[in-house]
């Protein structure tokens, strides 16, 4: 790999606000894409669950870094402990679930976790500590990778506790099974529910609920660029004021999910225009060929430029875990945007140039203007004699020009007239109360 398009990985920016089982989505990506030694990628995911209950994982990367079959006793004492814990743990949950699992119970589990509860208490002489245990549980397979178990036994924990802090830390756990399970309409329930409880909770510090955003915003890229709605629900959320916000405050970088999440999302051209404007605001703090594509496109509306960037984008693109899936659709939409704003600042059009400007051969450039005209519906047509594009820029007359500049003018003249005698009458009633 280039050290150019090395030096836009944002891996190590991202470490910070991932959990180490998300972390692992990348750096395993990193070491498919060969960015850096293999040696060293290798030896940071064992480094990054050598501390965690997965075993059988941490004996591999043993075996692989060392080149060897031995491996310490330690590992197989720690693999016989962790046996026993989930043995152990299975046991005093069985007890809990064996009551959840009765089709009546479930039926008439209510939203309230403290009636819930309450009904237990009663009925089952269930206590918080056994529900307690359902939570330690899914912890413990969460650490072992047993990320189906665990999503169960949080997802039970959360119904019936009323502890707030646990419940949220269990939707965060739930969240990152869900990516690993590859559910992706329940990883996405769990971006909404976190989304809500941090809206609303009454954090300590404004500090600590920008944090939370800042972990969702990270952690959603996951679902966002799977689920098949993804495209749609990260520009909803990442153009939220709160979101937009925190993007800017903490983490600028996301500015190349959003950008990209706009070009490929043809629905949402409209919102082409804000994100215009944030990329323009935060070039000094982020800059990539993604956003410096948006830059020279719609702000310097350098041509050329966006040419450049545009190929340096195919480099990057294809290097980012997240959006490795949506460089052809990237490329393609790109092209058309570089190409509706060359029409609309051009009458006539040079197709030689403008197969330059796309970074097509002659014979695909056709082929891609013909297919834009007919599917956009811009109204143009083709010049096979000169080669040309003719643009049929439809020329209002002065007399329309200021017809449809002064329509409003009657009423606004109106508004104004009624607003000020509204204040001259008020004006003379205060003369007479005085």
């Amino acid at each position: 790999m280039s050290a150019n398009t090395a030096q836009y990985d944002l891996t190590m920016r991202m470490i910070p606000y991932l959990d180490r089982h998300l972390i692992y989505f990348l750096l395993r990506f990193l070491e498919i894409k060969e960015v850096y030694a293999t040696e060293d990628l290798v030896k940071a995911q064992y480094d990054l669950f050598v501390n965690t209950n997965m075993v059988d994982f941490i004996i591999e990367s043993y075996k692989n870094i060392n080149q060897t079959d031995d491996v310490p006793k330690e590992f197989d004492d720690k693999r016989e402990q962790v046996l026993a814990q989930l043995g152990d743990m299975e046991a005093k949950a069985q007890k809990v679930m064996s009551v959840l699992e009765k089709p009546e119970l479930v039926a008439a589990l209510r939203q309230d976790n403290g009636q819930n509860l309450e009904d237990l208490k009663k009925q089952y002489n269930i206590t918080e500590e056994m529900i307690d245990v359902l939570y330690e549980f899914g912890q413990l397979q969460y650490s072992c990778g047993r990320y189906g178990g665990a999503a169960d036994m949080l997802y039970h924990f959360r119904i019936l506790s009323s502890d707030q802090e646990r419940c949220l830390s269990a939707s965060w756990g739930k969240m990152v099974c869900e990516i690993w399970e590859g559910s992706w309409d329940a990883a996405l329930e769990e971006i909404q529910n976190l989304r809500e409880v941090i809206d609303q909770k009454n954090f300590a510090s404004p500090l600590q609920q920008l944090q939370q955003r800042t972990w969702l915003i990270h952690w959603s890229l996951f679902v966002f660029f799977n689920h098949p709605k993804g495209r749609d629900g990260i520009v909803d959320m990442f153009f939220a004021p709160a979101y937009l916000n925190t993007i800017q405050t903490t983490c600028p970088w996301i500015l190349r999910y959003l950008a990209t999440a706009v070009v490929i999302n043809r629905r949402r051209k409209t919102q082409m225009k804000e994100l215009v404007k944030i990329i323009e605001q935060e070039t000094y703090e982020y800059r990539d060929p993604v956003t410096e594509f948006i830059e020279a496109l719609f702000i310097n509306f350098d041509f050329e430029g966006a040419q450049k960037k545009l190929k340096e984008c195919e480099a990057v693109l294809s290097h980012d875990f997240f959006l490795n899936a949506t460089e052809a659709d990237f490329m393609e939409n790109a092209r058309q945007f570089i190409s509706e704003t060359y029409c609309r600042i051009h009458q006539k059009i040079d197709i030689k140039d403008m197969c330059q400007t796309l970074n097509l051969d002659q014979e695909e450039g056709e082929k891609w203007i013909v297919n834009l005209i007919r599917d956009t519906r811009v109204d143009a047509k083709i010049d096979f004699q000169e080669n040309t594009v003719v643009m049929n820029t439809p020329v209002t007359s002065v007399y329309q020009q200021v017809i449809e500049r002064t329509k409003g003018l009657s009423f606004r003249s109106q508004v104004l007239a009624s607003n000020i005698k509204r204040r001259e009458q008020a004006a003379q009633q205060d003369v007479a109360a005085q």
